[in-house]
C-alpha cells in the first residue's frame, strides 16, 4: 500500500523557525521541522511534503493546486491566518481534509488581532500551542482521518 501524500504548509516567518522568538515558538529549526514532519509522517503511511514561503500569492498558489488534486493539507499560515481573505477564499476550495497547525497558541497571545482565524472555518481541526509536536498530531489526524475514509466511515 503506498502512502497517502500530505503536504504541510507553513506561512511567513516559519522559515526562521529557531531563531525567531524561541521564548514564544521554541527552538527547532524549521529545517529540523522537515526532518521531524517526514519521520513522523513515515511511521504514519504519510508521504509528506513541507514547503515554506514569506509570498502570500506562492502559498495560494500551493493551496490550488492541493485542492485540484485533493490532497490533504496542514496549514500554519503564521500572521496571514488572521487578515488574509485570500487565504480564507483558497481554503475554503480544499477538498481533501486541512487541519490548522499553530506553534504557540494565538487566543492566548496578547495582540487582540491574533485572537481571528480565518482557516479555522475551513479546518477540520485546529492544533495550537504544542509547539512544534502540534504539527505530530496534526499528521496523526490526518493518518486517522485517511484510516476512517479507507474503510468507509469518513468523506
Amino acid at each position: 500500500m503506498s502512502a497517502h501524500p500530505v503536504l504541510v504548509l507553513n506561512g511567513p516567518n516559519l522559515g526562521r523557525l529557531g531563531r525567531r522568538q524561541p521564548e514564544i515558538y521554541g527552538d527547532t529549526s524549521h529545517e529540523a521541522l522537515v526532518g521531524l514532519c517526514a519521520e513522523w509522517g513515515a511511521a504514519l503511511g504519510l508521504d509528506v511534503e513541507v514547503r515554506q514561503t514569506n509570498h502570500e500569492g506562492e502559498m495560494l498558489d500551493w493551496l490550488n493546486a492541493a485542492a485540484d488534486e485533493r490532497v490533504p493539507v496542514v496549514l500554519n499560515a503564521g500572521a496571514w491566518t488572521h487578515y488574509s481573505y485570500a487565504l480564507f477564499d483558497a481554503c475554503a476550495q480544499l477538498e481533501a481534509p486541512l487541519v490548522e497547525v499553530h506553534i504557540s497558541d494565538p487566543a492566548r497571545r496578547p495582540e487582540q488581532f491574533r485572537h481571528t482565524s480565518l482557516v479555522e472555518p475551513h479546518a477540520m481541526a485546529s492544533v495550537v500551542g504544542l509547539g512544534v509536536a502540534g504539527y505530530r498530531r496534526a499528521l496523526e489526524l490526518l493518518a486517522e482521518h485517511a484510516t476512517s475514509a479507507a474503510s468507509g466511515h469518513g468523506r
